[in-house]
């Protein structure tokens, strides 16, 4: 049995830096394999890098790791598979469960087939169902001592998040809903007595998490007591470094009840952890940004927490102010944002570092699409339309390869805006009629017409007169391109009344991923909806059941 090769290692394509203090590490190898044992005993994120230095020196030294050794370091490396390495998760975490079977280790082996299942692209039915298995034999092993708590508290757990997950597609989602809270509170009740066991507290942590999250749509209180018991618990299993799902998770909560100050302190807190030698994940620091970013402007009372009777209430007059918003000619500027200079200044800066942390090798597409479509949205309402064209462009391949139609729908109608103002009405319709196109086949059929209608007018701007010739493309049916001509000049004037001014349907155009289902979790953190299009946030199945 020989150590892992770097190149097994780099399979994960970690995302951690090095970070502070690393020049103390050890240098000798079973001082070295002794540390990757702790961490990956405490669950640490940098347990992937403890093993890959471990192992390395190891090899050098002529030494080999051992069968379980070698299956923890690749459970540790298949958990920071994360963006566009987290297909190598499945196979790693299937090789660590046979090597923990060689090794003896029932439990841990269930632990890592749990996780292979998880980690597969989107589980359903069929993986929900060996999850059930794999869940009464933790619980055989467990009863005659071959599988420790934390190891079957785990498993359980990870069945809990793919029901949670599938939610949705139950005939009764709220009753679904209920069954999984009573099986989850059961599971607290069994952790709890061995909580003193680091491993056992952080699934603790992470089951009073998954708890508060299939709550907050029915009962926010409720779910905001469990979150912070989450924390709690998190602190209290001896990890030091932020729980970023927990803090999203807690931070929406505490936004859809108004306490917006609050929840910005909280993910300024976990932006800054107070252990410094942790350093956060990359995609785990733009997701946070992001929530901090729509913290501040004040938006996570239109955010989509599920408060149901409210938006039962309220959902005709809601579609009658998007169809009045769709249906407007741009005659006005958009109003300008309510924001002061120094939130303004802060939002930008917050979704410029998000940017800046979706770019790498493990960048995560989802997020890296939304930060640039949000923050070159932020410049163009700021009336810098260069820099968000710019963006714009980089975010849209993005949403293409997630398959994501309204992102799509709108950073093309953005994108249009830009050129406009910029003097390319010719491109601006095309993009307009590429964004209507991919509109069309929606349910609601209000966005493809207003932003037919909008490729028209811009059209009219290029100095094309009578009907809008149409050409056929993969996209569906779409405006012929025209050739740029007066209404906007060089300067990039805009011709629809003032730098700043922007047609008031870009805001009514549906967000990217989303609304969440009822019981879904979002990018920034917020759970619940009614929308079609559900949105699960990526890596949060199984990342946090270390």
């Amino acid at each position: 049995m020989s150590s892992r090769s770097p190149d097994e290692f780099r399979l994960g394509v970690r995302p951690y830096d090095r970070g502070a203090g690393t020049g103390d590490e050890p240098e000798d190898p079973h001082e070295l394999l002794h540390r990757a044992r702790r961490l990956t005993v405490h669950g640490h994120p940098g347990a992937g890098s403890a093993w890959e230095r471990a192992a390395t020196a190891l090899r050098r030294a002529g030494g080999v790791l051992t069968p379980g050794d070698h299956a923890d370091a690749l459970d540790a490396t298949a958990l920071d598979c994360r963006g566009a390495a987290r297909p190598a998760a499945g196979p790693l975490f299937f090789r660590a469960a046979d090597l923990h079977e060689r090794a003896g280790q029932r439990g841990k082996a269930l632990v890592s087939r749990a996780r292979a299942l998880v980690a597969g692209p989107g589980p359903g039915a069929t993986a929900c169902a060996r999850l059930a298995e794999l869940c009464e034999r933790a619980s055989a092993l467990h009863r005659v001592g071959q599988a420790g708590a934390a190891e079957t508290a785990t498993v359980r757990l990870l069945h809990g998040r793919v029901r949670a997950d599938l939610l949705g597609t139950a005939p009764d989602p709220a009753a679904e809903a209920a069954a999984l809270r009573e099986d989850l509170s059961r599971l607290i009740a069994f952790a709890a007595p061995h909580r003193a066991d680091p491993a056992v507290a952080r699934v603790l942590a992470d089951t009073r998490a998954l708890l508060g999250r299939i709550t907050a749509p029915d009962d926010p209180a409720a779910a905001e007591a469990q979150l912070r018991a989450a924390l709690d618990d998190h602190r209290a299993g001896g990890r030091t470094w932020p729980a970023t799902e927990h803090h999203l998770l807690l931070s929406a909560v505490l936004r859809a009840t108004g306490a917006h100050e609050e929840a910005a302190a909280l993910l300024r807190a976990a932006l800054v952890p107070q252990v410094t030698d942790t350093p956060l994940r990359a995609a785990d620091r733009a997701r946070l940004c992001l929530a901090l970013a729509r913290t501040v402007a004040g938006s996570g009372e239109q955010g989509r927490t599920a408060r149901s009777a409210e938006k039962a209430a309220g959902a005709a007059e809601a579609a009658a102010e998007i169809a009045e918003a769709l249906e407007e000619e741009p005659a006005e500027e958009l109003e300008e944002p309510e924001e002061t200079a120094q939130e303004d200044g802060e939002r930008l800066a917050l979704l410029a570092e998000a940017v800046r942390h979706t770019e790498g090798p493990a960048r995560d597409v989802r997020v890296g699409a939304l930060a640039r479509l949000l923050l070159g949205v932020a410049h163009a309402e700021r009336g810098g339309w260069g820099r968000a064209l710019a963006l714009l462009e980089q975010a849209l391949p993005g949403f293409q390869d997630d398959g994501d139609t309204a992102g799509r729908v709108r950073t093309r109608a953005w994108l249009a805006e830009c050129l406009l103002h910029l003097g390319e009405p010719g491109r601006a319709a095309r993009e307009y009629a590429l964004a209507a196109a991919a509109a069309r086949p929606w349910g609601d059929p209000r966005p493809g017409a207003a932003l037919s209608r909008r490729a028209e007018h811009v059209l009219g701007l290029a100095g094309t007169r009578g009907p809008v010739p149409e050409i056929r493309g993969t996209g569906g049916t779409v405006y012929a391109d025209a050739k740029a001509g007066t209404g906007a000049s060089a300067e990039g004037g805009a011709p629809d009344g003032g730098a700043r001014g922007a047609w008031p349907g870009l805001r009514a155009l549906p967000e990217p991923f989303g609304p969440p289902e009822r019981y879904q979790v979002d990018v920034y953190g917020e759970v619940g909806g009614a929308g079609p299009q559900a949105a699960t946030a990526p890596g949060t199945r199984v990342q946090g059941c270390e």
